[in-house]
């Protein structure tokens, strides 16, 4: 079947020109004889407006450039359609694109959404909001939040809010039931993963696989400052962490559950695929296995 492609660009998402990119798409697509239509993403979130298109015309790709919040609702709104997804990484993380091994350059990425081949992979609904690859509550949210408003996007702006939040954070106080147990913690942040990737190359959840059926939960408990620091920096963002499926007196707890409900009593932050999100009283938050087919490299596809 020839491939027919539509290809979304978010016109903010990242640092790179877009008007660059978008001249590059174009003309390595009329190469390869492909037809296409290029749309610019939309505020709102809702894609739907496509489906006429994918139907009438026979699309059979769906390609974001963008970063993890605009895939998520490209495919919240379009997965349902048959049609596979790709992505060129624009994004200030692309933790998904990462965690897939699409590289960031966009002409190899562009080799991946011609030559690569598609594979079933698991997102997770938030309460009624689906996500790609992670939730945070927490700092990593409080973060995400003041970036959001941010003029100058990219990792540099990132870190300097990481830096400038990080000596003024306080706990938050959750209550988690998930696999049949219930606990109370007191905790800087709590990451609910279907990517091992935080984004920028840091890990978050070293053992998640885009496939595997599971979320992967991070909980990052109170803690001395320095000691918080040491454990972010030796074994989170490093990727030593390792599960521990029967203990919560680590400073770091980390399980695999196929769903997790979380109450928010302190009204923590909460990001979904980095893009800030309304902060609810209590999340449940689930699997949903093998629901959008992901272009990967070759290598990468199962």
């Amino acid at each position: 079947m020839q491939k027919r492609i539509i290809y979304i660009i978010n016109p903010i998402a990242g640092t790179r020109t877009k008007k660059d990119l978008q001249e590059y798409i174009q003309k390595r697509t009329r190469s390869l004889g492909i037809p296409f239509h290029i749309f610019p993403s939309v505020a709102s979130g809702d894609y739907s407006f496509l489906q006429p298109i994918i139907l009438e015309e026979k699309i059979t790709d769906v390609v974001i450039a963008g970063g993890d919040g605009t895939v998520s609702q490209v495919v919240n709104s379009l997965m349902n359609e048959r049609v596979n997804f790709g992505i060129i990484p624009c994004g200030s993380g692309n933790g998904l694109a990462l965690a897939a091994k699409i590289p960031k350059r966009p002409e190899k990425a562009l080799d991946i959404i011609f030559k690569g081949e598609a594979s079933a992979i698991d997102g997770f609904y938030v309460n009624d909001q689906f996500a790609c690859m992670l939730c945070g509550l927490g700092f990593d949210a409080k973060v995400a939040h003041e970036f959001a408003k941010q003029p100058k996007r990219g990792f540099t702006t990132y870190a300097s809010l990481v830096s400038r939040n990080f000596f003024s954070i306080s706990p938050y106080h959750f209550d988690v039931e998930a696999g049949g147990r219930g606990f109370s913690t007191e905790a800087f942040f709590i990451s609910i993963a279907n990517s091992n990737q935080f984004g920028n190359h840091f890990t978050i959840a070293p053992e998640a696989l885009l496939a595997d059926g599971l979320l992967d939960i991070v909980i990052v408990k109170k803690a001395a400052k320095p000691s918080l620091l040491y454990n972010l920096a030796k074994q989170v963002f490093a990727g030593k962490i390792k599960k521990v499926e029967n203990s919560l007196d680590q400073p770091i707890v980390y399980f695999q559950a196929e769903s997790i409900t979380i109450k928010n009593t302190d009204q923590a932050p909460m990001h979904i695929d980095g893009d800030p999100a309304e902060t609810p009283g209590e999340l449940k938050i689930s699997i949903k296995k093998k629901c959008f087919r992901l272009i990967q490299p070759v290598a990468v596809a199962e």
